[in-house]
């Protein structure tokens, strides 16, 4: 099990649940823009939103930024170690920080100070993109070794410095480079880890990558916080998130929606079932299992352990609880009669 480190008013590590992380992709110089982002991606269920601040003029507007969200705000980090120091004192919650980058041990040194006398931990970002060179020439290419003995040398300029009060990333596009990087850290160091595929693209096949690299980690219990990268808005990154830990029984908030895939059986257009009961119920946080069946054999049976669903048939279905018919219902009212069990049960919260 990891250290715990204390990010505003939630905890990193120790087995606590897992945080769901996103990225601003609106400059804050465009204040107006990136706050309402900010806070669109905090109703979505972002537990912790990071920025890229790349200039001084960026960190100028943290304050205006944080006064309008209540999750942790974390600063991202590159080169110029003064933009770290200044958003520390501006008030950000972490700094995210490749210590590779930002020229020497002076200069971390006086991160670490600043990260001291303001009480906020770091995060040691090491992708694989940008390896040290002298380990890429021992290596002969990014490895998931080069990565964690990035990473450890990193974690070794901190503690030179008296500062553990760390977290860490080892990220890579190969989600199997990912995967095999996480795994050796784990087995050396007890730091909270902070789990991605980096750029991992859009679309289902981001989504997919991020899933088997994610996914493998959190249920060989690695992971204490994660992002899921796709190019675009980062809301859905949010529910990509939430998705994975779902699945990997991290997650017990929400509809869980369950499904057949159809076949010849199926006389009903299930897929409009299934989009409208997630749509009209995205917002209840209630942990509730929803199936969506298309025909009698995969109906009560096979979804026998989901607390309600809907058996379609070619004229009228069967509404059940637990494998348990309760009414019978008309093609009609399949979506209406299922919606309106769902609210009951959870009381649309």
């Amino acid at each position: 099990m990891s250290k715990i480190i204390k990010l505003k008013d939630k905890f990193l590590g120790g087995g606590n649940p897992v945080l769901i992380q996103s990225m601003l992709n609106v400059p804050l110089t465009d204040t107006d823009n990136a706050i309402r982002q900010a806070v669109a991606l905090e109703e979505a269920g972002c537990e912790v939103v990071r920025a890229s601040i790349p200039t001084k003029e960026a960190a100028m507007k943290i304050p205006e930024i944080i006064s309008r969200i209540t999750i942790p705000f974390v600063a991202d980090i590159h080169f110029d170690h003064r933009l770290a120091i200044l958003s520390a004192e501006k008030g950000v919650d972490k700094v995210r920080i490749n210590p590779g980058n930002i020229g020497g041990k002076d200069r971390v040194k006086e991160v670490v100070k600043s990260l001291k006398d303001h009480g906020i931990p770091a995060r040691i970002g090491v992708n694989a993109g940008s390896l040290e060179k002298d380990l890429l020439e021992k290596y002969g290419r990014p490895t998931a070794e080069a990565m964690v003995e990035s990473a450890e040398r990193h974690i070794d300029m901190f503690r030179e410095f008296d500062f553990e009060n760390i977290a860490v990333s080892l990220k890579s596009s190969d989600t199997k480079m990912t995967i095999d990087a996480n795994r050796l850290f784990a087995e050396k160091f007890d730091y909270p880890i902070h789990l991605g595929v980096t750029e991992a693209g859009f679309g289902e096949s981001a989504m997919i990558k991020s899933a088997v690299g994610i996914g493998t980690l959190l249920i060989d219990g690695i992971g204490d916080t994660v992002r899921v990268s796709l190019t675009g808005s980062p809301i859905p990154e949010v529910d990509a998130a939430k998705e994975i830990l779902k699945a990997c029984g991290k997650l017990n908030e929400g509809i869980q929606i369950i499904s057949c895939p159809t076949c010849a059986r199926c006389k009903t257009d299930t897929l409009s079932i299934v989009k409208e009961i997630k749509e009209l119920t995205k917002h209840i946080k209630t942990p509730l299992s929803v199936a969506v069946m298309g025909c009698f054999v995969n109906g009560p049976g096979e979804a026998s352990q989901a607390d309600v669903g809907i058996a379609c048939g070619r004229e009228q279905g069967k509404l059940f609880e637990k494998g348990v018919i309760t009414r019978t219902v008309r093609k009609d009212d399949y979506t209406k009669v299922l919606l309106e069990r769902i609210m009951e049960m959870t009381g649309g919260k």
